[in-house]
């Protein structure tokens, strides 16, 4: 059996809330959500032009748990825009917080990074020059080798 799509799938605090921050930062819209008796987000889907984020809040009794941004980044969502700038800038007025300024990259983008209200982490660029995966690595040593 051959996998057919990849979800990411994150746990947060306040769904609803998170929600609201995709769709005004992000341009997001939300799919549904399952809410259970007393409130608890079960279930939410969300729609990023054609790509599904999956949400659910905390299931301590399973386990599931938010985030712990004090504890680092086990994981970073990559969101490929048109102007990584303006979207970075969006995101930060819906309340994420800069970690990294838009700067260009060897490997052909444009990117930044923000730490949502939920404390996910978010990397947002946009191509700025088609790299080979060759030159890309040329430039990766390149730079690694600068110390």
């Amino acid at each position: 059996m051959a996998s057919r799509e990849l979800f990411a799938y994150l746990c947060v605090a306040d769904a609803a809330r998170a929600i609201a921050f995709y769709r005004e930062a992000f341009d997001a819209a939300e799919m549904f959500r399952l809410v259970e008796p007393g409130g608890r987000i079960g279930h939410a889907e969300v729609d990023f032009g054609g790509t599904t984020l999956m949400l659910c809040e905390e299931f301590p009794e399973l386990g599931i748990r938010r985030p712990d941004p004090s504890h680092g980044h086990s994981a970073t969502l990559h969101l490929h825009v048109d102007d990584a700038d303006t979207t970075i800038r969006r995101a930060i007025a819906a309340g994420a917080t800069l970690e990294r300024a838009a700067s260009d990259a060897f490997y052909g983008e444009r990117s930044g990074v923000v730490i949502d209200p939920c404390g996910h982490r978010w990397s947002i660029g946009h191509s700025i020059e088609d790299v080979t995966p060759e030159e890309m690595q040329r430039r990766y040593a390149a730079l690694m080798a600068q110390g």
